[in-house]
């Protein structure tokens, strides 16, 4: 299937709901897994993968795609269910996550599952990969735009921020980066462990565009936020959206212990009413 598309407001939010189900799904059955950022990331994924990138899930490696560089790689499960959600496998292999044999490991590998552009694992590295594909395909004289999706804990690392710098050097206006700043990790908060705000400013300084998402869970304001990256020239964009770590599932969010944490019987069936209940709101708006 060819995209980008429109969607409804109603399939908006009905897409969120099945990728943050898949997320809870997937880690519980798996026994491990980052279900925090993960579901932190849905909104901007969900919006950019249908109506914003340039791709064919039937031609991977299409030529003429927009190219998703992940720097946050340790939300596969996020990474997978938007995957297949826009058929670039079956959903239901999303069951074998982090299973022996299979092809949806716990960071991933370029080389499969199909839709891939980059292997990931260690924070602040793919930032520098989206930078070099941005100034190929400008040197190029292609029109494809790379996205990347990036972290605090990426930020935290100093080749980041050499890639920034670059970026800004060869006014690569063809690289947008989101920042899914939901201000905690693994170890806490990110301020307390190691700061990096303002990140406006800091962006601002390296030469960057910048675009403020005061909710990155509200869609009009990611695609108001993508709109205007998409005027701007010279220079590279970083779209910075607030967001909240474990988004959608009440006793999830905002807390630092559900970056690597999964849930156990209980949470998993209490996470899953959250997520029906949730949906059947949706569909009564909208009836």
């Amino acid at each position: 299937m060819v995209y980008p598309q429109t969607l409804t407001d109603k399939e908006r939010l009905l897409k969120a709901i099945q990728m943050r189900r898949d997320i809870v799904e997937m880690v519980h059955a798996a026994g491990s897994g980052h279900p925090g950022g993960s579901l932190s990331s849905v909104e901007i994924l969900v919006t950019l993968y249908n109506e914003y990138l340039k791709h064919d899930s039937a031609n991977p490696k299409w030529e003429e795609r927009d190219r998703m560089v992940f720097c946050k790689c340790h939300i596969t499960p996020a990474i997978y269910s938007i995957l297949a959600r826009v058929g670039y496998f079956d959903p239901a292999t999303l069951n074998t996550f982090r299973k022996l044999g299979s092809e949806l490991q716990g960071h991933p590998c370029r080389f499969y599952p199909k839709g891939l552009e980059m292997s990931g694992g260690s924070l602040g590295q793919n930032l520098s990969i989206a930078h070099g594909i941005a100034l190929g395909l400008k040197a190029q004289g292609k029109p494809n735009r790379v996205y990347g999706l990036s972290s605090e804990g990426d930020l935290q690392e100093g080749n980041s921020w050499e890639a920034i710098m670059a970026a800004a050097h060869y006014r690569l206006d063809n690289l947008i980066v989101f920042v899914d700043y939901n201000k905690l990790q693994i170890d806490g908060h990110c301020e307390s462990v190691m700061g990096v705000a303002p990140l406006d400013k800091k962006f601002e300084s390296f030469n960057w565009h910048v675009v403020m998402v005061e909710d990155g869970h509200d869609f009009k304001q990611i695609r108001d936020a993508i709109d205007k990256a998409l005027t701007l020239k010279d220079r590279p964009t970083a779209i910075i959206a607030n967001t909240i770590k474990g988004k959608g599932i009440s006793f999830m969010e905002n807390q630092a212990g559900w970056h690597g944490k999964v849930p156990n019987k209980e949470e998993y069936e209490l996470a899953i009413k959250e997520l029906d209940a949730q949906e059947e709101a949706i569909n009564k708006q909208y009836s």
